[in-house]
């Protein structure tokens, strides 16, 4: 009989290079992924074709998405490939798809999570409001509706996307009132430590920065007491800065602190986690080539830790690897030591990032109590706090089951992470000692009216 095929969820830059590199041994995977067309977020394609070509789309990584896009179509006739799919459940080898409506539940021998990330936003004043965005929404809208949030937008956090994201949307015509960058200016020493690593990423975003200065766009560094105000939507933005209290007037606000990795479906895979003091977040535990915990799953991109685009290939291709050599199957273990070793390096870079954009660690002490932290069940930093007091909670899935924090239609991607820094702030505990969510099915939301297979047919 037969084995099942591979499953690679996620069509993005790792999950194109991992279903690529089982194509050429002769395997035919299985690729699933949410969005219509292949490229992850990074290189993400317009819903219809609008004019702009793919430096418009993508600046300087239009080569690398052109390359990504043509590679995934060569496969045409070798994959197969389920767009605008939902793997939303995996149980004993078998997994659970949403698909125009249906239900396909699917065998797998082997299982490449190729999941990617999302945004990591801290809650602040005003967060909710209509007209803010996150810094990923924000993209999304540019590349693949080819429209704009605001017509006056401000952008703010921390992390190379901040820039990157505000460059894009200066060079589109859009009219970029200021980048507030959470980091202090202090901080951006640390990128002299990663020009020896990768010079042209530096460099590169140095030149957004610049470019954005030269443009009128106001920079500010060590920002604090962030919050957005108006009624309806949002009008403006209030900061302090260096003692000082600020405002600007916008009509639209991109907001992000960096990544957070999609691990849901490596959690219902049965993977072991640890956690990741650098990232400040639990991931699968997994070796260099990818293997987790679970024998026959393998993580791969940043749904397995924060690297970036160019690491996601590396990893994707490398996570194949090691499912050809746990099969049996002819690999290239020269190839696989390679991607390894560059992994690594990308891994240092990564350090030097961090450092250059660090995570506020004080939000969860200074957040005011009437901050919405969980908006799916409006639960605020204050009916947080009282639950870790009142019950003598310590514990990240206790506090859910008491507050309701996490319980929405995001099953805590956005608000859990928030909680878990309120709760170790509150219990004088690290965030790694308040433990994480357990991932739950549906890992993201499915029609009440959704159709097993059999039914429909």
């Amino acid at each position: 009989m037969s084995r099942a095929q591979p499953l690679i969820v996620g069509a993005g830059p790792a999950g194109v290079r991992a279903a690529e590199t089982l194509a050429k041994a002769g395997l035919r995977p299985l690729v699933v992924d949410e969005a219509p067309a292949c490229g992850g977020q990074i290189y993400r394609q317009p819903l219809v074709k609008d004019g702009r070509d793919a430096h418009d789309l993508y600046g300087s990584e239009a080569e690398k998405a052109e390359r990504l896009h043509r590679a995934f179509a060569a496969l045409s006739g070798r994959i197969d490939h389920l767009p605008r799919a939902l793997v939303w459940n995996l149980r004993d080898g078998r997994a659970d798809i949403a698909v125009d409506g249906v239900n396909r539940t699917v065998n797998y021998d082997g299982l490449i999570l190729a999941t990617g990330a999302s945004d990591r936003v801290l809650p602040v004043p005003g967060w909710t409001l209509p007209g803010v965005f996150t810094l990923g929404g924000s993209q999304v809208a540019l590349k693949g509706q080819g429209c704009a949030i605001g017509r006056r937008v401000v952008f703010a956090g921390t992390g190379p996307l901040l820039y990157l994201v505000a460059w894009q949307y200066m060079k589109a015509g859009v009219r970029v009132v200021a980048v507030l960058d959470a980091a202090p200016l202090s901080a951006k020493r640390n990128l002299l430590g990663g020009l020896a690593l990768y010079p042209a990423i530096i460099l590169r975003g140095a030149r957004f920065a610049a470019e954005l200065k030269l443009r009128g766009v106001m920079l500010r560094h060590g920002i604090s007491d962030l919050s957005f105000e108006g009624k309806d939507r949002v009008v403006g933005v209030r900061w302090r800065e260096k003692g000082r209290e600020n405002y600007l007037s916008c009509d639209a606000v991109g907001y992000g602190l960096n990544l957070r990795p999609e691990t849901q479906l490596a959690d219902l895979a049965g993977c072991a986690f640890i956690f990741n003091e650098r990232d400040r977040v639990f991931v699968p535990q997994r070796e260099p080539s990818g293997r987790t915990s679970v024998r026959g799953v393998y993580v791969a991109g940043d749904g397995a830790g924060i690297a970036g685009a160019d690491a996601a290939e590396l990893a994707g291709e490398r996570a194949a690897l090691a499912l050809l050599e746990d099969r049996g199957l002819q690999h290239a273990a020269g190839r696989a030591a390679e991607l390894e070793l560059e992994l690594a390096r990308i891994s240092r870079f990564r350090d030097v990032m961090e450092a250059a954009f660090p995570f506020p660690a004080h939000w969860a002490a200074t957040v005011a109590d009437d901050t919405v932290v969980c908006r799916c069940e409006e639960v605020t930093a204050g009916t947080l706090r009282s639950c870790v007091r009142d019950f003598a909670l310590d514990e990240i899935n206790r506090l859910k089951a008491v507050s309701r924090v996490g319980m929405g239609r995001c099953q805590g991607r956005f608000c859990g992470a928030s909680a878990a820094e309120i709760l170790a702030a509150e219990t004088g505990r690290s965030v790694a000692a308040v433990g994480r969510l357990r991932g739950q099915p549906p890992v993201k939301p499915v029609p009440l009216t959704l159709i097993p297979r059999e039914a429909a047919e």
